[in-house]
Formats: structure tokens, sequence, C-alpha cells
């Protein structure tokens, strides 16, 4: 790479823009991995090879182009080649894969923590309900003072009916006793 106060020349900024732009090469690895692990694949591949054997064992003799007799090299050659690039393409998916995962991992362990505290924050606050409705009164409790007070209230209506009673008779009495007019 060299001096940052010199330009970078052509080539340089290709091979740096490529080694950048490794997203791409890894969707296109993935859609590759994805494609050689399908049936569409294996029927193509069977096809290619059935159709490739059977052009060079039957095909025209002059238009033959891999000799059965040598064991159908260019067809080995080219299903080793074919073997070489998916491997690479498969591993590098798995990688990518492998990472997505790790990071849905991570959110999912994020997620589990805050869904932990969460809960008990609110068992917290379920406990603290519980513990002051144990300081209130009840609805039965309420009534109960209730009736009693108005129990009190009658009793205490009943004396001063009485008492009223009794101040009347002493009025009564005094202005018996005096000549005067009752006391109104």
């Amino acid at each position: 790479m060299g001096d940052f106060n010199q330009p970078l020349g052509r080539r340089e900024r290709r091979l740096r823009h490529f080694s950048r732009d490794t997203d791409a090469a890894g969707i296109f690895a993935e859609r590759i991995a994805r494609f050689t692990g399908t049936p569409r694949f294996l029927f193509y591949l069977s096809a290619f090879v059935g159709g490739w054997l059977l052009w060079n064992t039957y095909g025209p003799e002059h238009l033959r182009f891999d000799s059965a007799a040598l064991g159908f090299t260019a067809l080995t050659l080219m299903l080793s080649l074919q073997a070489s690039y998916s491997a690479p393409l498969i591993l590098l998916a798995q990688n990518r894969q492998d990472d997505r995962d790790r990071v849905s991992a991570q959110q999912d362990r994020k997620t589990a923590e805050r869904n932990l505290a969460d809960t008990e924050y609110i068992s917290r606050e379920i406990a603290g309900l519980r513990l002051s409705m144990n300081e209130l009164a009840t609805r039965d409790f309420v009534r109960s003072e209730i009736r009693d007070q108005l129990e009190n209230v009658a009793e205490l209506t009943e004396q001063i009916a009485s008492r009223d009673q009794e101040i009347a008779e002493l009025k009564a009495r005094i202005a018996k006793l005096t000549g005067e007019p009752p006391i109104p």
C-alpha cells in the first residue's frame, strides 16, 4: 500500500475496491451453495454427465472429444474442477451463516436478559402490591365498621332523644316551680 501522501494507481484502486466488496462475493457464494444443494442441481449434473458419457461413447467417432478408453479424463477433470470450486463456496456460505447465527444469538441473549429484567421487576411490583393489599381494608371490614358506627349513631340518637325528653320535663318543672311560662 504505500504512503498516504501519494495517490493510488489504477490497479491498486481496483484491488482495494474488490477486497472491500466481500459481501457481494459472499452473496454469490451463498446462491451457488444453495443451488448446488438442490435436487434440481443434482438432476442437471446427472443429465450433463449422462449426456457427456452417451455422446463420447455412442456419438460419431470423429465428433467425440473425450475417450472412453482413457476413462473419460476430460469429464473427470471437469468434475474435479467443479468440486474444487464448490467446496470453498460452500464453506464461505457456511461461514456467513455462522456469522448471522452468532449475531442472532447475541440479539436473542440481549432480548432474554431484558425479558428476565422485566420479569423480575414485575415480580417485585406484584410482591409489593400483595404486601400493600394486606394493609388495605377489605370490603367486609369497611361494611362492619360502618354498621358499628351506624349502631353507635342510633344509640346516640336514642340518648339525645331521651335527654331532650328529660330537658323538656325539667323545663316544665322549672316553669311550674317558678310560675313562669315554660322556656322554649
